[in-house]
């Protein structure tokens, strides 16, 4: 064969595209092509002096063709295993060359792309080190994919390139508007965005959407990152998935990990975190947003990289040590997720190839005006096939137990937060965000099908119906639902003092009206001790004495009110300053008696709780519910019982919001010994000792429709649980 073969020629108008980074399919150019019975091989070096191709035996050197693109001809038929040698001003480099390989993405995966049905979405998009055996050995490197359907043209540019893209243009897949490239020696640990030239003309650099990792902000590249970890909660996993959620015990300890104990990483909050709720008692924690958000005072609700833990606090391997660790201990992990909104910051989602792509494009539904936030367009299959393989990411990859969606109300609403002019409803006329409710069933039976024994919990402030009733029946297909309106009322009423609680009675009681119209959780979230609003303490009426016995209530009635647990972390102190993310909780106020003793009671609350399941068994079983007192608002008393199913001990729980002790007759559901399993006036809680010596006797004696009752001594801002030993007929 000649040894003078000639490269094949391109028109000019091409080599342009390729330089002004415009063209469409760069491996038509670049890259090898058999061409007259010899090998064409065309390279993009801004900048070089000279490029040489290396294969076995044989130097190329390749002709300076148009700024910066070298070209020349391998005297042989076939396509040969080779390198490139580059030389620049003053040094030379080995390189490999990206457009030698095939796409990395698959028919199958465009196919389910295109379709908005691609659940493992981040399996094929983002960043992925991948290795090819290659005649010369291994060959490892880094394949990129994005979608920008709206774009002129997408380079990759990171620290292998020294942030200079135009040597790495990337191919469009078609009509799918994905963008690929597999950059050669490119691995786990490089830093790299994509340059994307919008309709507009501009180049503009965006950290990756399905980035795995990033740079801890201020900072804001995407990182490429490959886990290492092995997980040991197999037992943890096999369990789950055989559990019903809605028939186990469920309190939950919520947490924003930079300010619990500030200045902790993922592995120290695992040799910390994970063994203090333990103790504690708690089923679950639900940990604040963890994706990665520039701005620390958002509390993550402001989500910039939506599959990468935040760098704040170590590696995503790091994270799963965390998870790991608290399955291990027996303790589920839910994490808030944030599909409502997300911030406008330049280098992230907002206007990602120069038009409105993850954002509606009608400002009147692609903004929220109360946080300066853009709103996903639901009704796009692109965007609903991000969030949701986004949440089965985070159950997946992470082995989460539950996410808990943030304002949800928010994206119900077209008219959410919006004066009348100031939305467009929908084509039957309503105020319905149609588009996000089929969002929210696809994402909830999706989940459902897919990760056995997870958790869904809304958090949603309105009546809208069916929030926890399955998709097949209409419903949003959620399986859990914050009580807000429990959450509210019973706070207004702890908050006013004992002697005008008489006039406020209804606030206590009024939440078994529709405690049973969705699967509940109670909360008393971080949203109850921020913006002015105070701590749980300092909500409480009276003297330092009188607001920790008051707490000590709230968290009995509530640990026996149907209904899931949740309380933020601070709670179980009693903690006295407003929360704030820039600081640790007061650890201190465990140094103080009363205040340890309130902790104490909290743990003795759940010990009790998770062994009684008459408290959890029938959660959702209006027939686990029976009022006792339920109209005492003159003594602000309220009382009721709990039964479990058949063969398991009834829970009377009485709660005396006055300040002053009663000898209380109290009608029963059976005669019999009643003891007392909790009473949260009792002196090692710092209370005042006011109680029954143990237990009470109910004899068969009618009262208020009960076939028994009993004479208990009521302690004064206290509640009392009574778990009957045996009925008597």
């Amino acid at each position: 064969m000649a040894e003078t073969a000639t490269a094949e020629p391109v028109e000019r108008t091409e080599l342009q595209s390729l330089v002004e980074g415009t063209h469409h399919d760069p491996h038509a150019v670049l890259g090898p092509h058999p061409y007259d019975g010899s090998v064409t091989v065309r390279v993009f070096r801004p900048w070089a002096e000279r490029v040489t191709v290396l294969t076995e035996g044989r130097r190329v050197d390749l002709k300076h063709e148009y700024q910066g693109v070298f070209a020349g001809a391998l005297p042989q038929a076939d396509v040969p295993d080779y390198r490139l040698e580059v030389a620049y001003p003053g040094f030379t480099v080995a390189a490999d060359d990206p457009y030698r390989y095939l796409p990395t993405l698959g028919d199958v995966d465009l196919h389910l792309i295109g379709e908005g049905r691609h659940e493992q979405l981040w399996q094929v998009l983002g960043s992925h080190v991948q290795t090819y055996e290659a005649p010369t050995g291994q060959v490892t490197g880094t394949s990129f994919a994005v979608w920008a359907p709206n774009a002129q043209g997408v380079r990759v540019v990171g620290d292998f390139n020294y942030w200079e893209g135009r040597a790495h243009p990337m191919r469009s897949m078609g009509g799918t508007g994905l963008w690929e490239l597999f950059v050669p020696d490119v691995g786990a640990g490089t830093q790299y965005k994509y340059e994307i030239l919008g309709r507009d003309g501009v180049w503009r650099q965006k950290a990756d959407p399905v980035a795995f990792f990033a740079e801890r902000p201020p900072a804001t590249a995407s990182v490429v990152f490959e886990s290492a970890y092995t997980w040991g909660d197999k037992e943890w996993m096999q369990a789950r998935a055989r559990r019903s959620p809605h028939q186990q015990a469920l309190s939950i300890y919520e947490v924003h990990l930079g300010s619990w104990r500030a200045g902790l990483s993922y592995r120290q909050l695992a040799d910390e975190l994970v063994p203090y709720v333990a103790d504690l008692g708690f089923s679950h924690v639900e940990l604040m947003p963890v994706a990665e958000h520039p701005y620390g005072g958002s509390w993550g609700y402001q989500v910039s990289s939506y599959f990468a833990p935040t760098a704040r606090y170590g590696t995503p391997d790091d994270f799963r040590y965390l998870v790991d660790r608290f399955h291990q201990r027996g303790i589920g992990v839910i994490v808030d997720w944030v599909p409502a909104h997300f911030p406008r910051d330049t280098w992230a989602l907002a206007r990602f190839d120069g038009t409105p792509l993850y954002e509606h494009a009608d400002p009147r539904r692609g903004e929220h005006p109360d946080w300066g936030t853009l709103v996903f367009d639901y009704g796009r299959r692109e965007v609903r096939n991000f969030l949701v393989a986004n949440a089965l990411y985070w159950l997946e990859e992470f082995h989460l137990d539950g996410l808990r969606v943030d304002a949800v109300a928010s994206m119900l609403y077209l008219d959410y937060s919006r004066k009348a002019g100031e939305w467009v409803p929908n084509p039957q006329g309503g105020r319905e965000n149609l588009d996000a409710v089929g969002f929210l069933q696809e994402m909830n039976a999706t989940v459902y099908k897919r990760v056995p024994g997870v958790i869904t919990v809304a958090e949603e402030s309105t009546a809208w119906p069916g929030v926890t009733k399955p998709t097949s029946a209409g419903g949003l297909g959620f399986g859990f639902k914050w009580n807000m309106g429990w959450m509210h009322d019973t706070l207004g009423y702890l908050s006013r003092d004992p002697i005008y609680r008489t006039f406020h009675h209804n606030e206590l009681t009024f939440s078994l009206m529709y405690a049973y119209t969705e699967n509940f959780i109670l909360p008393l979230s971080h949203d109850e001790v921020v913006h002015g609003k105070g701590s749980l303490l300092g909500k409480m009426p009276g003297d330092r004495w009188r607001k920790l016995a008051q707490l000590r209530a709230l968290y009995a009635y509530m640990w026996a009110h149907p209904g899931g647990k949740l309380l933020f972390m601070g709670g179980e102190l009693g903690q006295e300053a407003e929360w704030s993310e820039g600081r640790s909780l007061d650890w201190w106020l465990l140094d103080l008696p009363d205040h340890a003793g309130l902790q104490a009671a909290l743990r003795d609350l759940n010990k009790v709780y998770v062994a009684t399941p008459a408290l959890w068994s029938r959660e959702s079983d209006p027939g686990g519910f029976q009022w006792l007192v339920v109209d005492d608002a003159e003594h602000n008393v309220v009382a009721f019982v709990r039964y479990g199913h058949e063969g398991t001990a009834p829970l009377a729980c009485v709660a005396n919001f006055s300040a002053v002790p009663y000898d209380y007759e109290l009608g029963l559901p059976f005669a019999g010994v009643w003891r007392e399993v909790v009473n949260t006036d009792a002196e090692r809680y710092g209370g005042s000792g006011v109680g029954n010596l143990g237990s009470v006797t109910a004899v068969p004696q009618p009262h208020r429709g009960q076939p028994a009752s009993a004479t208990l001594r009521l302690p004064p801002l206290g509640a009392l649980w009574l778990s009957h030993s045996h009925a008597e007929d």
